[in-house]
């Protein structure tokens, strides 16, 4: 048998197998085909403090290796979640972890502070980093901002907190230590990366919102690098990967590189059994190489650059 648990800050998982947000409805959806209470957790899809339609259609697009999506946040509002949602949620089985979006600071609080009170969840993850809403970027993508967002958060909500981080900056290493250092039990990336498609003949971007994330197995070295350079420069901060994850493969190569769970989101749109089938064959790939837990592979990456000489 291998263990396969795993702790990220006060998170204790009972695998590092997790669903992305936006992209597994609001989980009751998926209980036809996928068995819920196997996985490490479930993120519902984000939730915002009031009801919202989303963007205009078209709001995704198939690319190359990958999809743009403009949802734009289309959801039913926290009171209909924690009314409707969450009772449900409460009863499969396995970690749920909250999603939520705020139009500013003092609304992430507020909302933490709500489901914090609620029962029933393992912790909130914070999306200061959806491309596909007005002003969706700009609390991702300052470290001083990330900071005092996730310390007001930290101080409102007793439950853990997992920042998910934007690729669309310069440095994600920074925006990861301020939210570090604000108190956030975990980090979870890689968002969507910006992008676009274009139908030349009409002169016009497909998507109606003109811009999109891309997510998908394009992403997946981009997701990858992050994963890897954060890792090494904070090894004490918990890091859930995110980008591309397809099979028991991928899954690995972000454990390797520094996650300690993982979260698959696009490849679900294809394939609803994907996070089952990847936990299935998980044992059996640590066994191949002699690992009798996960947690003694995850971080273990090492560079080929030869150590200068002197």
């Amino acid at each position: 048998m291998v263990d396969l648990n795993v702790t990220l800050g006060r998170l204790r998982l009972k695998n590092p197998i997790l669903v992305a947000s936006g992209t597994f409805g609001y989980v009751r959806e998926m209980e036809p085909f996928v068995r819920l209470d196997r996985l490490g957790g479930v993120i519902p899809k984000t939730v915002t403090a009031r009801p919202r339609a989303g963007n205009p259609t078209p709001r995704t697009v198939e690319t190359a290796s990958g999809l743009l999506n403009a949802i734009g946040l289309d959801n039913d509002g926290l009171d209909h979640f924690i009314e409707h949602h969450l009772p449900y949620l409460r009863t499969i089985g396995t970690a749920v972890i909250a999603n939520i979006a705020g139009e500013d600071e003092d609304q992430f609080v507020a909302m933490a502070a709500r489901l914090s009170s609620a029962s029933g969840l393992s912790a909130v993850e914070l999306n200061i980093s959806c491309p596909n809403v007005s002003h969706g970027l700009d609390l991702g993508i300052d470290p001083t901002s990330v900071g005092r967002l996730v310390r007001r958060v930290r101080a409102a909500c007793d439950i853990p907190i997992i920042a998910k981080l934007t690729p669309n900056v310069t440095d994600v290493v920074a925006i990861a230590a301020a939210a570090a250092e604000a108190g956030a039990d975990a980090v979870s990336l890689i968002n969507t990366l910006r992008g676009m498609a274009v139908d030349w003949r009409r002169r016009r971007p497909i998507l109606a919102y003109d811009v999109g994330g891309l997510s998908g197995p394009a992403v997946k070295p981009v997701a990858l690098r992050m994963v890897w350079d954060i890792a090494r420069a904070l090894p004490d901060l918990p890091i859930i990967g995110i980008g591309g994850i397809a099979n028991v493969d991928d899954a690995l190569e972000f454990l390797v590189a520094g996650a300690s769970a993982v979260q698959v989101g696009t490849a679900t749109f294809y394939d609803p059994s994907a996070a089952d089938r990847l936990l299935d064959e998980l044992p059996a790939r640590l066994a191949e190489v002699g690992a009798d837990s996960v947690r003694s592979i995850i971080g273990t990456l090492r560079s080929n650059r030869l150590a200068p000489s002197h």
